[in-house]
């Protein structure tokens, strides 16, 4: 059994109280009794399994006896889980988490070569090969991040669309510290927190580390919970996601997403024809789904 599967179990992950907000499952989708698929074995440094049940994939960082650094092996496979993912239709949002208790991702893996061209023009950000935007995978990701989370993990962060993480995460930029010019995670980063948090993190460097509240506080992330929670708290809130029509919130996710690289009036009208081609669709899915009416969480 996995590090990560030994996690899963200590976290109380399946147990019924910890996805009541996920009942409300399309009719359309797999049977109740459908068995977990689990592609891990397809992988060295990650694992992928997809709960067909509540249409939740779930894609856990498996090195962590390197602080879940990433290399060069990382960062394809993970490219390769977002093209599974993206052509799963039994898959509506997706799960990015962690193996191991004392860091979600210490970034790239510098003890490790990773391989870049001779020519420096010719060099690739490993961000491209790790972000669902970039490979086009628009399903809804919920990033789940407890331990340390420095450096190249924000890249998991920054393109996620929605945060959580436990009660003693902490969050750094340690590029300065060693030397490194931080230019490429700040770009995500100011269109969470804005630009004056993110030029204190990334110059502070090892100097200062935002706790899980202040995180909160800066919009870094969108709720803090227990370790012990943090796992079967990410899923509820995939599965609530997955369990509305996939043509909403996948075409919700794509127009937000792109809308920030638009001007504003272009963004509107962008945005409009979203609703034109996606609407439809929407509104068919919905009709072919009988869900169960839950009471709304006060968060």
């Amino acid at each position: 059994m996995s590090a990560a599967s030994r996690e899963a179990g200590a976290s109380g992950y399946g147990r019924a109280g910890d996805r009541t907000e996920a009942s409300a499952v399309p009719s359309n989708g797999p049977a109740a009794d459908a068995p977990p698929r689990d592609y891990s074995g397809e992988f060295e440094t990650i694992l992928l399994e997809v709960d067909p049940t509540d249409r939740v994939a779930t894609l856990t960082l498996n090195r962590p006896e390197r602080l879940n650094a990433f290399n060069r092996t990382m960062c394809e496979e993970v490219q390769r889980a977002w093209h599974t993912i993206k052509l799963d239709d039994s898959v509506n949002a997706v799960v990015v988490r962690a193996a191991g208790d004392r860091a979600f991702s210490a970034g790239l893996d510098v003890k490790s070569d990773y391989g870049q061209p001779a020519s420096v023009w010719h060099h690739e950000d490993p961000g491209e090969l790790l972000s669902p935007k970039w490979q086009k995978m628009w399903k809804p990701v919920v990033c789940a991040v407890h331990g340390m989370c420095t450096a190249g993990a924000f890249y998991f962060v920054n393109e996620s669309d929605v945060v959580v993480c436990s009660d003693e995460a902490t969050c750094f930029d340690s590029h300065v510290s060693a030397g490194l010019v931080s230019a490429l995670e700040p770009v995500g980063l100011m269109r969470r927190i804005g630009l004056g948090e993110t030029l204190r993190m990334a110059l502070m460097g090892n100097d200062e580390r935002v706790s899980a509240q202040t995180a909160l506080r800066i919009g870094l992330v969108s709720e803090v919970v227990a370790r012990e929670h943090l796992w079967a708290r990410a899923h509820s809130i995939a599965a609530a996601i997955a369990a509305k029509p996939p043509a909403a919130t996948q075409g919700t996710v794509k127009a937000i997403w792109e809308s920030l690289d638009k001007p504003y009036r272009a963004a509107l009208d962008h945005g409009l024809i979203y609703t034109r081609l996606g609407n439809p669709i929407g509104k068919s899915e919905l009709a072919a789904s009988s869900p169960t009416a839950t009471e709304p969480r006060i968060r």
